[in-house]
């Protein structure tokens, strides 16, 4: 999206990198195998910034983060369970959605309202809040700022995923290295607006609480929310943002050069977590990329390429390296985006090579055996010209296979 990136560099260290942060993960006993707890901290006070589901649906803790995050409270910690999304658990799932809040707070003799909450796994199961408190007195005795503790968080937030999701960046503003780093999960139930999928941010920037507001809501409709895996959007969607300041950098106030600077930062940690939640959809064998150019606006070109990625039958098309192209049109078709079929063109490419398979909206004689080898490849890209204009966009998703199935048939079992 925005051209030459060289004063950003990509460094190690993902959620740990900004200074002043640290971070935990362990197992409680709430999932069988896995780390089912993550902490992140910074002693430094941040002020922070969220986008949440849009499903009516919301669960516990995120009402609880909207809330202290609405109201503005400088920020100490994030505490995230996993194996249960406390959603659709009543009086009970707020309070102790609160009760973890509490515990955290006590645990590192923070302010009130100083901690934020998530929550990601099965829906309706109260919450095993023995196993979680005795996890946060643990997990305080875990945090570090290291790689392997940045690893340790990561894992904690995982249900389905495949791999952690982390990534780092620095670049300079006012003589001052800046760092900005994240966490994420997300494997199903991912479909825009967010799906289940938990990402947090750290940096040490100094910037407003406006600007930094300003910053992730521009950003998120144009990474997160241009993910789709299954077509269920979650209860538990989050993206939290926590600034501390540590990097002691003329406080950016205004959108200006710095901001900008900043902005690209940001898009780039969100474009990078989301390209990895698609790429790791529950059973998928390859990353689907759909970017549609020659737009009249931008929200047509998203609905296009949304709908697109979004179909079951181009997914099943594109597990099968099938260069079912009609597929594409059809699902274009009926986004209810404005567009002429007849100016449409379509090429499938990935690092195999480039294949057009479809030219003003008609067939074209192309080469099955190449276009089967381009689109077997980890990373699909599904290319459509509409030729009507200047505006593009790019989404991401995955292929439909049978493991999807498997997977979410026995879930909570």
């Amino acid at each position: 999206m925005f051209g030459t990136k060289e004063k950003i560099k990509k460094i190690n260290g993902a959620i740990i990198a900004p200074l002043g942060f640290e971070a935990a993960g362990i197992r409680t006993g709430v999932k069988r195998r896995r780390k089912d707890l993550a902490l992140i901290y910074t002693k430094n006070a941040a002020i922070s910034a969220g986008v949440y589901t849009t499903n009516v649906v919301k669960a516990a803790p995120l009402l609880v983060t909207k809330d202290i995050v609405e109201k503005g409270t400088p920020i100490n910690a994030i505490i995230i369970n996993s194996g249960n999304a406390n959603a659709c658990t009543g009086a009970k799932g707020l309070t102790n959605a609160w009760e973890m809040i509490e515990k955290t707070q006590k645990v590192f003799n923070l302010p009130q309202r100083s901690v934020l909450v998530a929550s990601t796994g099965v829906i309706g199961v109260q919450l095993q809040m023995d196993k979680i408190l005795d996890g946060i007195e643990e997990i305080a005795t875990q945090i570090g700022n290291n790689e392997q503790a940045a690893l340790n968080a990561a894992e904690g937030i995982m249900t389905t995923d495949t791999f952690v999701k982390g990534i780092a960046y620095e670049f300079e503003i006012s003589g001052k290295t800046v760092k900005i780093g994240a966490i994420a999960k997300g494997s199903g139930m991912i479909h825009p607006n967010m799906g289940t999928m938990l990402c947090f941010i750290t940096t040490d920037c100094a910037i407003t609480s406006e600007m930094l507001s300003d910053a992730l809501h521009d950003i998120v409709p144009r990474t997160f929310n241009r993910v789709t895996v299954d077509g269920d959007t979650s209860t538990n969607d989050m993206c939290v943002v926590l600034a501390n300041g540590m990097a002691e950098n003329n406080q950016i106030e205004w959108k200006d050069d710095d901001y900008t600077l900043f902005y690209k930062a940001l898009y780039q940690v969100c474009e990078t977590m989301a390209r990895s939640i698609a790429g790791d959809g529950e059973g998928a064998s390859r990353l689907i990329t759909c970017t549609v150019t020659g737009a009249r606006s931008e929200e047509t070109a998203e609905r296009l390429a949304k709908a697109v990625v979004g179909s079951s039958l181009v997914k099943a098309a594109m597990f099968g390296a099938d260069a079912n192209w009609g597929r594409v049109l059809c699902a274009m078709g009926y986004s209810k985006a404005p567009f002429r079929p007849e100016y449409v063109d379509v090429s499938f490419s990935s690092d195999q090579g480039e294949i057009l398979v479809c030219q003003h909206g008609t067939g074209v004689d192309f080469d099955e055996d190449l276009a089967k080898k381009i689109l077997s490849q980890d990373e699909v890209v599904i290319a459509v010209n509409l030729h009507e204009g200047d505006d593009q966009a790019t989404c991401w998703g995955c292929d439909l296979t049978y493991e999807y199935v498997k997977i979410n048939g026995d879930y909570r079992s």
